[in-house]
């Protein structure tokens, strides 16, 4: 493993691993945190800001440009900063179940899910942790997304069996 990717990467790169990199690390403790008191405002308020900052520098991000200067994850991107304003209109209007399940998808899909993807052979992710050989990152992406999508099959089932 080496950073030397992210230390060679344009700045707006290396602005863009390091907020998603407090975002994915502060996420679980402000997600699963029992109190709601002013170390989960804190740390919420922090993990917003770094969402927000993954998402707008994400937009000069263009090395893999499909339309335009732009590539489907920019999508989600949009979906993020959605999701910011939905999840924090949510927490003020005292809508606290609504907040809570914004952020848990928005940490999920919008952090997790677009992070399994930095894999990819040629992203710096990628060659930081695996420099000598590249597929391997399509294990991880391959691993990762069958983990997520058992643990959705896995919720779903429990739902339906409760409904009936």
């Amino acid at each position: 493993m080496t950073l030397a990717p992210f230390f060679d990467a344009p700045v707006y790169i290396q602005l863009h691993a390091a907020a998603a990199m407090i975002a994915l690390l502060l996420g679980p403790f402000v997600i699963l945190r029992n109190r709601r008191d002013r170390l989960h405002k804190t740390g919420g308020y922090i993990w917003v800001l770094s969402m927000m900052v993954v998402a707008v520098s994400s937009f000069w991000i263009t090395e893999f440009a499909m339309i335009g200067p732009f590539s489907p994850i920019h999508a989600l991107s949009v979906f993020a900063l959605w999701s910011v304003w939905e999840g924090l209109r949510h927490a003020f209007a005292g809508r606290v179940d609504a907040h809570r399940q914004v952020f848990q998808n928005l940490y999920w899909r919008g952090l997790v899910i677009a992070g399994l993807f930095n894999f990819l052979p040629g992203r710096a992710s990628n060659r930081a942790v695996f420099p000598d050989s590249p597929d391997a990152g399509l294990w991880v992406l391959g691993v990762g997304l069958t983990l997520i999508i058992a643990d959705g099959l896995v919720r779903f089932r429990r739902r339906s069996s409760s409904i009936a």
